[in-house]
């Protein structure tokens, strides 16, 4: 983040800062990602605006992937114009100033020491915390008001394809722009992709072509899915009857039970292997390692082949092997995947991408499949209750989700609905990683938790790590505090309305819900507010059934489901 100017605080002149071309600058010569921030003193709204609109002019040359933020600091000292200013007063000069730069299509953000926000200390958080936009209701005013066909198609891997059909406003609408930018975002992290088709206008495929580049505000997509597809990434302009169709995969990967198979599950702190022998597990056991924070690959592998190993030891032969594991995996490939963040590109490319291929031929000349663990948790979901439609969502130190269709089987899509969009509030909290507003990774994971612990008053040490955080509103809410109460339930009204949004995409039976933030009574709260929602905003979904996973699929489902992958020859 870099400041690129303020206003003074006895004189109430603006001034850009003497460093900001330059860091700017070099931002951009480096491939540094860039946000700026301004110091404000405005004493009322008209100034707020008329900050807002000279960082506007000073960054417009600039490519801006951050939050535009709002920084007013010492506003009780006495040498600050700002000292007389009333709670109110001030926050509602914050208000204009993210108003304004949220009108100039910037992303804005408030900054502040967390104790000027706990329990609305010096300012008025409601206020500032814009209200939860759900993308569902956004997208179905938008479509019922907008009348000209317009087409999506992304393609991926094989030749598969997925299509979505909608209206869209004609001539030049800022609103086409933005709500057709979500749409795109959503389908890229639902499904994955490197190819877009668009049709039906001009406009918009230009805007796109320049939003989903590497200089545009997509940045971080484009080169993401270049990386998991190996292919460079394109927009491609069509006429709307020239889009192609959807071209979708069923693939036939679970639920295969017979024979000596080996259930592979690679976790960040600790891996687990199990000899599964005509669907029961005979032998099962975990061995801690340190994945995250290993960069020799010959460690990972080495511990995987020793899993293996131990398990093929328990049977008499090794007929099948299934791995879950968290990434994204393509023909069995390690794309992208947390287990290996600290191994070097050079050596991932190397020795990463084809290890469990490699660790799998050590064993044997046997069938393997390595799938997404959100999917093989939403495939022993399907095991236990003997159907399909099942989509997972597991609430941790992120959002992970995976999905098995009505024929029992998986999609191939890449279920990363962390960096699908929920919210469409410009406002709303941003993903670090992404550098995008409003994704599911901040609505459903201990990051939502903890936001929403400051807006209800309670306190929480600055220094504890997340997880200890969340163990903090867990016991409040052992407690009954009524305050931890709120927070499940407004983590419930946000799942109620992207449950309506994912089945956008997906047809959905069952929301299997788990992870940590969903422990204990939380949980409960969770489902019961979510399914509030539907029932009352969305009876066309009122009969989808949010449940927690059972016994057998906490015990054993997971390394079952893991080993049952592959169909044998």
């Amino acid at each position: 983040m870099i400041r690129v100017g303020y206003r003074a605080q006895k004189t109430g002149v603006i001034y850009a800062d003497t460093n900001a071309k330059y860091n700017m600058q070099q931002a951009a010569a480096n491939g540094i990602k860039v946000g700026v921030y301004f110091f404000s003193s405005a004493v009322n709204e008209a100034e707020a605006i008329e900050e807002a609109d000279w960082v506007a002019d000073f960054i417009a040359d600039y490519s801006i992937t951050y939050p535009v933020a709002f920084d007013c600091e010492g506003f009780n000292t006495s040498e600050s114009r700002q000292k007389s200013m009333t709670k109110a007063e001030r926050t509602d000069v914050a208000v204009a100033f993210l108003q304004e730069i949220y009108d100039k299509g910037y992303t804005p953000m408030f900054y502040a020491a967390c104790s000027e926000l706990t329990n609305n200390s010096q300012w008025n958080i409601a206020s500032l915390e814009k209200s939860f936009r759900p993308m569902i209701v956004e997208l179905r005013k938008f479509k019922k008001q907008a009348t000209n066909p317009f087409a999506i198609c992304v393609e991926r891997q094989n030749g598969y394809r997925y299509r979505y059909d909608m209206n869209v406003f004609p001539g030049d609408n800022a609103e086409n722009y933005e709500m057709i930018e979500r749409v795109i975002k959503s389908i890229l992290w639902v499904v994955g992709g490197f190819k877009i088709y668009l049709g039906g206008h001009d406009g918009i495929v230009k805007k796109m072509q320049e939003v989903f580049s590497l200089n545009g505000t997509r940045k971080f997509d484009v080169d993401f899915m270049s990386r998991v597809y190996d292919k460079p990434f394109e927009v491609i302009a069509c006429s709307l009857q020239d889009v192609p169709s959807s071209v979708e995969a069923s693939l036939p990967a679970g639920g295969h039970l017979e024979g000596c198979r080996i259930g592979f599950d690679a976790g960040g702190s600790d891996r687990k292997v199990s000899a599964v022998v005509n669907g029961e597990v005979i032998h099962s056991e975990e061995v801690v390692w340190f994945p995250k924070v290993n960069e020799d690959p010959d460690y990972h592998y080495a511990g995987i082949l020793d899993s293996f190993r131990r398990a093929a030891a328990k049977m008499p032969r090794v007929d099948a092997i299934g791995v879950s594991s968290a990434g994204i995996y393509i023909d069995n490939e390690v794309r992208v995947a947390s287990l290996f963040i600290k191994v070097p590109q050079d050596l991932f490319d190397e020795k990463v991408r084809n290890m469990y291929i490699r660790a799998a031929k050590e064993i044997g000349d046997v069938p393997l499949t390595v799938a997404n663990d959100g999917d093989v948790t939403a495939l022993a979901g399907a095991l236990s209750l003997k159907d399909g439609r099942v989509l997972g969502i597991a609430m941790g130190t992120s959002e992970a989700v995976g999905y098995v269709n009505k024929d029992g089987n998986l999609n191939g899509w890449l279920s990363e609905l962390a960096f699908v969009p929920v919210d469409y509030n410009k406002g709303a909290m941003v993903d670090e990683w992404s550098g995008d507003y409003g994704c599911g990774v901040k609505y459903f994971s201990q990051d939502s938790v903890i936001k929403l612990a400051g807006f209800a008053g309670i306190e929480l040490d600055e220094n504890a790590s997340p997880a200890e955080k969340l163990k903090v509103v867990q016991e409040l809410m052992k407690e009954h505090d009524p305050r931890a109460k709120e927070i499940y339930e407004n983590i419930g009204v946000y799942l109620g309305y992207s449950i309506a949004y994912y089945a956008e995409f997906y047809d959905i039976k069952y929301l299997l819900l788990l992870g940590r933030v969903t422990s204990g009574e939380g949980g409960d709260i969770i489902i019961a507010k979510a399914n509030e929602v539907l029932k009352s905003e969305f009876p066309e979904y009122k009969d989808i059934t949010i449940m927690m996973p059972d016994e057998w699929t906490r015990r054993v489902g997971q390394s079952i489901a893991a080993a049952s992958l592959p169909e044998t020859k």
